[in-house]
């Protein structure tokens, strides 16, 4: 095992000596100099991602140019440049006036999922290195297409599947490869949440993103063409606009808001890939008529992957008692990550004896780690490997390996049939 450890480290050492050769990766910078960023999209999302960005970060940045199709949303993103970064940047409702400054260096894009693959794709082209929140790509077909230009451009990609930079998860990961479950091939993926509806849409979410939609918002100070981009052409809806989650145009729901995370993490700890197929149920169980909703709020996937390895996913809207977590099901042991706050190994017993005399293992996020929230070192991870110092622990290839089970799912739920992935041709079909 000390052999193990010892060859994991020297790999880990030899890649990163590697880094300052790698191609577009920006010289370290002097003191004095920080990296010009370009921000799209300061909604819900990316206004947090930008604050933990300044937690950790703050002066290694300086964002220089801030986007967002609504006025309100880009005010509040010039305000926390200002707040948080002590400058004032440019604003524009067009993510296209960013890409074309030369002086930008990195781009963030927390825009809608729909519009992941048009911004990523000029990005990229426009020779930006870029964080690109989850999922890639809205289809399976979009994030192959990123995958390649991202590989063949160079630039530093980090997709926001944060979890990869939770310490718990890194723990979990350790524990795997230092033996302590055994064989592994079961695991328990869930997220359950609960949604009070007499809530009052003003002051609170009263169903599955149902996001407070700002007051004053309309179409006088929202640009409804510009967050369109290539989704199908309909009429100004503010719900659509604000709380696009609930649409197929626009998201892929659970599948690619939740799921995602879920299946990424399972293949961070375990160093799993791709599922052979995917068999997808569900429906809109809890926020019917009158809501219009699309997406549905209750959703289970069956994952088998070709190595003899079973995931179980299940999404609920109606009841929050279990929370969300990953339940790994060794043969030696049972490892949980639970709410990202907390992490239990118990180990397995035979004959009512503890097998290999193994000792139960229970840490906590913020007293173990004093990590209060894994975004912002994601990020970090992400600015460092820009510089150079560091190699990104989420790139786009593992962005979208961890984002086709999502889409997976997706399309066995709305087709009502099993889908199959071939690793060969990566394409999938249907039975």
């Amino acid at each position: 095992m000390k052999e193990d450890l010892s060859r994991r480290s020297f790999m880990r050492r030899s890649a990163t000596v590697a880094l300052a050769a790698a191609p577009g990766v920006i010289p370290v910078l002097g003191a004095n100099n920080k990296l010009k960023v370009g921000w799209i999209a300061t909604g819900m999302r990316g206004y947090h991602v930008m604050g933990q960005m300044y937690l950790d970060s703050k002066d290694m940045v300086e964002v220089t140019y801030v986007c967002d199709t609504s006025k309100i949303n880009l005010a509040k993103g010039k305000d926390l440049v200002q707040t948080k970064g002590g400058n004032t940047p440019k604003t524009t409702s067009d993510y296209r006036d960013i890409l074309a400054d030369p002086s930008i260096d990195v781009v963030f894009i927390c825009a809608p999922e729909h519009l992941h693959y048009a911004m990523a794709k000029a990005a990229l082209q426009a020779g930006k290195n870029i964080y690109l929140e989850k999922p890639v790509a809205h289809t399976i077909e979009e994030g192959a297409e990123l995958v390649k230009l991202a590989e063949k451009s160079g630039k530093v990609v980090q997709v926001g599947t944060q979890n990869r930079s939770n310490k718990l998860y890194k723990k979990a990961k350790d524990m795997f490869e230092d033996g302590m479950l055994g064989q592994v091939h079961y695991v328990r993926a869930f997220w359950y949440r609960n949604f009070d509806p007499s809530v009052d849409p003003k002051k609170g979410v009263p169903a599955a993103w149902r996001y407070i939609i700002p007051e004053g918002a309309d179409e006088s100070n929202s640009d409804w063409q510009k967050f369109l981009g290539n989704a199908p052409k309909r009429p100004f809806d503010i719900h659509r606009y604000y709380q696009w989650r609930n649409y197929w145009d626009y998201s892929g729901g659970i599948s690619t808001d939740l799921l995602v995370h879920q299946t990424d993490a399972s293949n961070f700890v375990l160093n799993k890939t791709l599922p052979s197929c995917c068999m997808a149920s569900g429906g809109i169980y809890m926020w019917g008529a009158p809501d219009d909703r699309e997406v549905p709020d209750t959703l289970s996937a069956l994952y088998e992957y070709p190595d003899k390895f079973h995931l179980n996913y299940s999404c609920y809207f109606g009841n929050d008692q279990f929370g969300y977590g990953e339940q790994f099901l060794g043969s030696e042991g049972t490892l949980e990550v639970l709410d990202r706050k907390t992490l239990n190994y118990i180990p397995q017993k035979y004959a009512g004896k503890v097998i290999k005399g193994r000792q139960e293992v229970h840490l906590d996020y913020l007293k173990d780690f004093n990590q209060p929230d894994a975004t912002a070192a994601h990020v970090n991870n992400f600015l460092l490997a820009v510089q150079g110092k560091a190699k990104a622990i989420a790139p786009m290839r593992a962005g979208q390996i961890a984002a086709i089970p999502g889409h997976m799912a997706t399309l066995s739920y709305k087709n009502n049939k099993k889908i199959w992935w071939d690793e060969k041709t990566e394409k999938y079909h249907f039975t």
